[in-house]
């Protein structure tokens, strides 16, 4: 099959590379110095400069194509994935875009195109183990808590960002909607915090995020829903402090005849403090707790993934969790395991046993293995 990735950043490089032992893969993205890089890991892949922004070169861009990945910046995210519908090409999409993606369903159910969503981690597998567990459980409480950090802990921030600056700063700003006895609700982000133990790694906080995303309406019957970021201890606090002092308006300033915000110059400034170090060590926790009744009886299910670094592939933790998730989505399509048509995010495609027991065994057989718990 002939795959285009639109995108060739730490997760976009290694879904190339993961694709590329059995497809010709194609990366598509502006900056040269990300293509050279995925070219010098794997020279196989096809790299070609482009701006995806330019929308209207899209038709021209895909031609030839069978199937799509995006992994574009979230704020490009919507746009990117309306424009490869029209093109009538069946797509898989991290790109993690605020907009409401099922707005996107008609266009593609009339351009005869399956899109599957929001395949990452979370969103992602949390959606695909919810979706599994709606079909077996009349489900009262869904809980999800996770965090990507690096191993060794660096003041002042001990973090490690995957992603842009500017993308993470939005979950520390961004009002977190709950599910709560039936209803939405919204709480302020960094909200309600606790300290959770981990065996792997000690005590971590955690906190409310804007992380349940289209669960909030597809799964609207579960009465209790919540997901929280986690962090080491004291991060909540540095964050709220920058948020006081104004470093993450969005307001326009001029300083020495610049004009540019408090977040613009911020972000920028926090590029190089969050960026990882190509080899350096770093893990994704995530816990999620499905609970309720199955055949008239209290059940519970707990997955729980602890994944780090991997020095043979080179592979960080977090491009792995997201990336080869995403790649098992687009093998739901291409093998024809999930064939409807319209835009699905995870949670509609895992309730079918196939699709979920796939995209298990394709993590498990890649080294990210979610270990469970039954109560």
């Amino acid at each position: 099959m002939k795959i285009a990735i639109l995108g060739a950043g730490m997760v976009g490089r290694t879904m190339a590379i993961d694709l590329c032992k059995k497809h010709q893969v194609t990366s598509f993205d502006v900056s040269e110095k990300a293509l050279a890089a995925l070219s010098v890991r794997e020279p196989s892949i096809n790299t070609i400069k482009a701006d995806l922004q330019d929308y209207a070169n899209y038709n021209s861009l895909l031609s030839g194509f069978d199937y799509v990945i995006t992994a574009v910046p979230g704020f490009m995210g919507y746009k990117t994935l309306e424009t490869v519908i029209k093109a009538g090409k069946n797509v898989a999409d991290i790109s993690f875009f605020s907009e409401d993606a099922l707005a996107l369903d008609a266009l593609a159910k009339q351009n005869n195109v399956t899109a599957i969503v929001d395949c990452g981690v979370a969103p992602g597998m949390s959606n695909y183990i919810l979706g599994y567990y709606n079909e077996k459980l009349k489900i009262t409480d869904f809980e999800c808590m996770v965090g990507g950090l690096p191993m060794i802990r660096v003041k002042p921030f001990e973090y490690k960002a995957p992603f842009s600056p500017i993308d993470v700063i939005e979950e520390y700003s961004r009002p977190a909607r709950l599910m709560e006895n039936g209803q939405i609700v919204t709480k302020p982000a960094l909200s309600e915090a606790e300290l959770i133990d981990f065996p792997q790694v000690g005590t971590l906080e955690s906190f409310n995020t804007d992380g349940l995303r289209s669960i909030l309406f597809t799964m609207g019957h579960i009465p209790n829903m919540k997901e929280k970021t986690l962090r080491y201890p004291g991060h909540i606090d540095l964050i709220k402090a920058m948020i006081k002092g104004g470093f993450f308006d969005t307001r326009k300033i001029n300083f020495k005849g610049i004009e540019t915000t408090p977040l613009e110059f911020s972000s920028a400034m926090l590029i190089d403090q969050w960026k990882s170090k190509p080899d350096e060590q770093e893990f994704t926790l995530m816990r999620i707790r499905v609970t309720g009744t199955e055949n008239g009886k209290a059940a519970s299910y707990t997955y729980d993934l602890f994944d780090t670094y991997d020095a043979v592939t080179q592979f960080s933790s977090m491009s792995r969790t997201t990336g080869f998730t995403c790649t098992g989505s687009l093998h739901l399509i291409m093998d024809k395991l999930f064939t409807e048509k319209g835009v699905f995010p995870p949670e509609l495609v895992g309730k079918h046993t196939n699709c979920f027991n796939f995209i298990m065994q394709y993590l498990k057989e890649r080294g990210v293995i979610y270990h469970l718990t039954e109560e």
